[in-house]
């Protein structure tokens, strides 16, 4: 019943503003609603990226596991203050953000719905990768991560309920329960085991570490570029679709960085929140999108989460550069790296990751 309002506000929403026909591929057109042919070629495409994205960045997070220190990541499980700053920018921020962009815009009722969503999701495994190369906390990013994903299973329905009831029924919207907890596993177990080769093994833990590292950056990039390549969908989407996929990370990485140093966080901390607030589990968005919303609706919409991955991994290659041209001026030597590092966070034992050290300054 609900799915069925949500068809009629968006055909009706869509037709008052576009004049256009029905899509070329359309089998009936009444003037009023098109009939799209079925195409499993996005379904296929989506399970095959999924299931070798979860392989993938399960072995990733092994690798970043082997530089977390067993003491420091408890440390921020027993005093959580960054976890809590982190909590408050990942279901405060990011849903207000969305809910707030969707009104100016002033964008379809399906199409709110969907950036909501977005909104609502958990971090993602990616800001842990990128946090390792702007040499962030890993034990906060990594707890960051897993404990967002764990409270997800609560926040997105209650975030969902209290920003979508102006456009839906938040009960018309499906959570798949056992994708967050497949990512949950997938980001415990081997970071688990990658702490426990660090600790047994911590010259091994930096070989591991450094070859995951790269695989792990070079996944994100390859990842979006076969998404954005081979995914067979309607990138005819509104332009106020394409404006928001860009402001919505942007805020997010801003927003981030701007609470954590509010809450007294180190600068190191600060680049670790902003990026796990800044970058979403867009995979776990389009897995509800799916779920949630007709062929029809899929095909004009569907990609906002693949527009937002796109400007998510763009912005996190600028603060990296950005990082790289910081570290590149202003730290000339290793024990310089070593103050500076200790004046940001003279309470924390994480050091720096390496990233961008080269072998002279080793």
């Amino acid at each position: 019943m609900q799915t069925n309002l949500l068809s009629q506000q968006f055909n009706a929403g869509f037709l008052a503003e576009n004049s256009t026909a029905c899509p070329a591929n359309a089998t009936i057109c009444d003037g009023t609603s098109c009939v799209l042919q079925e195409d499993d070629f996005n379904l296929i495409l989506s399970v095959v990226l999924s299931t070798v994205l979860t392989i993938m960045l399960a072995l990733v997070m092994f690798s970043m596991g082997c530089n977390v220190e067993l003491k420091n990541f408890l440390g921020h499980i027993k005093r959580p203050w960054g976890i809590f700053v982190g909590f408050l920018c990942q279901f405060g921020i990011m849903p207000l953000t969305a809910f707030l962009l969707s009104l100016a815009f002033n964008i379809l009722p399906i199409q709110a719905v969907v950036v909501i969503i977005l909104g609502c999701c958990p971090g993602g495994t990616a800001s842990n990768v990128v946090a390792y190369w702007v040499d962030g906390d890993m034990d906060l990013s990594i707890s960051m991560t897993t404990c967002s994903t764990l409270f997800a299973m609560g926040m997105m329905p209650l975030c969902l309920f209290i920003y979508t009831k102006m456009w839906a029924d938040s009960d018309a919207i499906v959570l798949p329960y056992d994708s967050i907890g497949i990512s949950l596993v997938a980001l415990v177990i081997p970071v688990s085991l990658g702490i426990f080769v660090n600790h047994k093994w911590p010259s091994k833990a930096k070989i591991i570490l450094k070859v995951g590292s790269i695989v792990g950056a070079v996944l994100i990039v390859l990842i979006a570029v076969v998404g954005g390549i081979l995914y067979k969908g309607s990138w005819i989407i509104p332009p106020k679709l394409w404006i928001i996929g860009t402001i919505f990370p942007a805020a997010g990485y801003i927003f981030g960085f701007f609470l954590a140093r509010v809450a007294g966080l180190s600068w190191q901390r600060c680049r670790t929140v902003s990026l796990e607030t800044g970058m979403q589990n867009t995979q776990l968005c389009s897995t509800i999108v799916q779920l949630s919303f007709t062929p029809e609706q899929l095909e004009l919409m569907f990609t906002f989460p693949l527009v937002y991955s796109i400007f998510q991994l763009l912005f996190a290659l600028l603060i990296l550069g950005g990082y790289r041209l910081y570290r590149r001026h202003r730290v000339k030597s290793k024990t310089d790296v070593e103050k500076t590092e200790q004046k940001e966070d003279s309470k924390s034992n994480a050091t720096i990751n390496g990233g961008f050290v080269s072998d002279e300054m080793k």
